[in-house]
């Protein structure tokens, strides 16, 4: 699996968050900044990188074509975050893998038309659901890992590099279907977060995992759905990769897996 986590420095660079460290109301603005601290309803535009704990007592709403730096500090959202057309957000990866680390979404998190999503090592107390979005100009990851998700976990449509579902442990279905490997990576690939590699045409061999490892189960309490997936939907075992645990069905191209 093509692997993800390099921030440039210039992303980095910050102007400040409109409003103070502290809860300053409402609705605040992160726009090329860093944020920490406590606040409420939180916008992103353009990129934002978390600095320090946060937490976002309200909304976590990323305007189109944005990015939020979430690696790394512990994130808490009482609400839902929202995902806009061509934006990546990036959450957790912050503890081993097989483990949770300290980011938790009360709420959902609700991604419409997503460039990209980076989701790992978190707590999502509603359901994870992405439609559409991707691109086949640039080589990107879109990896949901090592999560705990009470909910359903649904990804629909998205068209990219490389795409996956790992030992995550899901409260409803798992339903993905109609994602597209459509590029892969043209040379060196270090890390796809936030400008993605070169890309050549073709599908990426690795892509559509669904899939535990040997020691860190996929465990989904409902029914495990995919459909219409290129490549089908898979368990890559040159990945580390092992058979989902299902309590429901294994429906489509999953029913084997």
């Amino acid at each position: 699996m093509k692997l993800l986590l390099l921030l440039s420095a210039g992303a980095m660079l910050a102007l400040g968050l409109t409003g103070s460290g502290a809860f300053a109301g409402p609705k605040e603005t992160c726009n090329n900044g860093t944020i920490s601290g406590a606040h409420g309803s939180v916008t992103v535009m353009g990129t934002c990188a978390v600095t320090g704990p946060l937490t976002v007592n309200g909304e976590l709403t990323l305007a189109d074509g944005s990015v939020f730096v979430g690696f790394g500090p512990p994130i808490h959202v009482t609400g839902n975050v929202k995902v806009g057309k061509g934006a990546q957000l990036a959450l957790g990866y912050n503890a081993d893998p097989g483990q949770l680390g300290p980011d938790v979404v009360d709420g959902n998190v609700i991604a419409n038309q997503p460039l990209a999503l980076y989701i790992g090592n978190s707590t999502v107390h509603g359901n994870l659901v992405s439609n559409g979005g991707g691109t086949a100009a640039r080589f990107y990851n879109f990896p949901i890992k090592d999560n705990v998700i009470d909910g359903n976990l649904t990804i629909h449509g998205w068209t990219g590099g490389w795409w996956g579902t790992i030992a995550n442990t899901v409260g409803g279905n798992l339903d993905v279907s109609q994602n597209r490997s459509v590029v892969h990576p043209a040379g060196e690939c270090e890390g796809t977060f936030p400008a993605g590699c070169d890309a050549a045409p073709g599908v990426d061999e690795d892509s559509s995992e669904v899939q535990s490892r040997v020691d860190n189960p996929q465990h989904i309490s409902g029914n495990l759905i995919c459909h219409g997936n290129t490549p089908s939907a898979q368990i890559n075992p040159l990945d580390g990769g092992a058979p989902n645990v299902v309590d429901g069905k294994k429906i489509g191209e999953c029913a084997g897996l």
